[in-house]
């Protein structure tokens, strides 16, 4: 982590514990940044190495770290040391961020921020408790999210066998480690109505901190740039298809109702596993194309 950087803001653990709530007030004090002003920030850090638009940045982005600090509540660990490891997240964000690549500050913070949150959870739980398995970590990040739209909730309530094995299908794991999982995760969760600070004077529930399920503005934004940004990407992979190949991808997998294979077939006259290469052709360098553009993200 960059300390120049680092001594420019305060973690909310330097604040102690009795002082989160003070701490909270403050992040969403700060202004958010409008597009040219991020952009600006960026611009004069990352090229003239100002910190006090490094400083600038950090600030405002904040509540973004808070935000997603409160999706992990239920992993049994403090919401102060959730925040303090996403807030090393978007430093580190502030470091590696190129905004002459098009992108959004916010939207590149996110994948850092949850980053470090998820690799302070690991290192917390211990690849004891919850395996060693890239399916295994998936279930412990996913198991809460995948019980709530199955409707069950995460008050204690057994899985039914026929919920354990769908989550285990889905997961690629074994229905034991399904069980076992649940079971351990159901053992820390944090009720809503435990008090962050109990010692200090202006207390609050954790539910109370937690923003509505509705999506906010800058939810939609993040959203609809990533919408576009995915489809640059894709127009510029498309667009490096020959007219046929592009007629047949449209026609085979782009419309409400796709021409069948003989349809082709006969329009081209050619064979249809002729059309059925060249579909196949034609969706593998889209990908390669999309690949190769995010790997250079």
């Amino acid at each position: 982590m960059n300390s120049s950087i680092a001594t420019n803001f305060s973690l909310p653990d330097k604040y102690g514990s009795s002082g989160f709530l003070k701490y909270l007030n403050q992040v969403n004090s700060f202004p958010i940044l409008s597009q040219e002003e991020e952009f600006n920030y960026s611009i004069k850090y990352s090229e003239q190495n100002d910190m006090e638009s490094a400083k600038m940045l950090l600030q405002s982005h904040l509540r973004l770290v808070v935000k997603i600090a409160l999706k992990f509540k239920n992993y049994g660990l403090p919401v102060v040391d959730l925040v303090s490891e996403g807030n090393l997240g978007l430093v580190q964000a502030v470091k590696k961020f190129e905004p002459r690549k098009g992108f959004r500050f916010s939207t590149y913070a996110m994948w850092w921020i949850r980053a470090f949150i998820q690799d302070y959870i690991l290192r917390s739980w211990s690849l004891v408790k919850i395996g060693t398995t890239l399916a295994q970590k998936k279930l412990f990040f996913n198991l809460h999210k995948i019980k709530k739209k199955l409707g069950v909730d995460n008050s204690g309530n057994m899985l039914s066998e026929e919920k354990i094995s769908k989550i285990a299908s889905d997961l690629n794991v074994s229905n034991k480690e399904v069980i076992e999982m649940d079971s351990r995760l159901s053992q820390s969760d944090t009720s809503l109505n435990n008090l962050i600070d109990s010692d200090s004077e202006d207390c609050e529930e954790v539910g109370n901190l937690i923003a509505s399920s509705q999506e906010n503005q800058e939810e939609i934004i993040i959203k609809k740039q990533q919408f576009e940004q995915r489809k640059i990407v894709f127009d510029k992979a498309f667009s490096l298809l020959n007219e046929r190949e592009k007629d047949i991808l449209i026609k085979r997998q782009l419309t409400d109702n796709p021409s069948t294979l003989e349809e082709l077939s006969k329009f081209y006259n050619i064979s249809r596993e002729r059309i059925r290469q060249i579909e196949e052709n034609a969706i593998n360098k889209i990908k390669k194309e999309v690949n190769l553009q995010f790997s250079h993200r």
